[in-house]
């Protein structure tokens, strides 16, 4: 793809959701790293009504190992995977405590080192909460990406996040992973995309895949 699709597809995007951010609440960096640890194969939707508590119990990683394994797993019972969660949480803030004075680094190498935080995580925190460029690749933007051609159908998730960073202009990174993860989560979506509406049909593989396939599956219907 040229760089005047790639324009033309983030123009688009950009028209539909211009104000699209960061869906999981929080007030600091270290309520966002929890946030997005906890947001593994979970809605950000779900993340939000346990941290709405959580939040308020918890304030430092001083807060979460002063109480036993189990009375955090039960505070974030609601969520998938909870008790691996809940453990990598305490271990997480263990070693911001030993070697980071409490404090989330900002660097991206760092980040990645703490438990439950794989690259996603951590380019979310630094393109979040310390405005460095970044695109998180999550399953909207992979699968958004795929459909429109901005990466390859067996693209691996890291390939993905390389071939978005070298044809998005960097300083569009961070506003782009949050319009196409808008665009996939609202119009896009896995099951049903709305691809009769959709604003870059004409260069969407797939869209033009399920248009052409439509008209049949309404005539067996009749």
């Amino acid at each position: 793809m040229n760089a005047a699709g790639v324009r033309h597809i983030l123009d688009c995007i950009g028209a539909m959701f211009p104000d699209a951010h960061c869906e999981l609440r929080h007030s600091n960096a270290f309520e966002l790293t929890i946030a997005v640890l906890l947001s593994a194969q979970c809605t950000d939707a779900t993340v939000n009504k346990v941290t709405e508590d959580l939040f308020q119990k918890y304030k430092t990683p001083e807060d979460y190992l002063a109480v036993p394994l189990e009375e955090l797993e039960q505070d974030i019972r609601r969520i998938g995977l909870f008790r691996s969660k809940a453990k990598h949480i305490q271990n997480l803030c263990r070693i911001l405590i030993e070697q980071y004075d409490g404090e989330v680094p900002r660097e991206h190498a760092e980040l990645v080192k703490l438990p439950g935080v794989g690259r996603k995580t951590a380019n979310v925190v630094v393109s979040n909460a310390f405005g460095v460029p970044a695109i998180a690749v999550d399953t909207h933007v992979e699968r958004v990406s795929k459909r429109l051609g901005l990466a390859g159908w067996n693209d691996s998730v890291l390939e993905v996040e390389k071939k978005l960073m070298k044809r998005v202009p960097k300083e569009e990174w961070t506003i782009t992973h949050h319009r196409l993860i808008f665009f996939g989560r609202y119009h896009c979506k896995a099951q049903n995309p709305q691809c009769e509406i959709c604003p870059l049909l004409d260069v969407c593989r797939e869209g033009k895949k399920r248009m052409k396939k439509s008209p049949v599956r309404k005539d067996r219907e009749k």
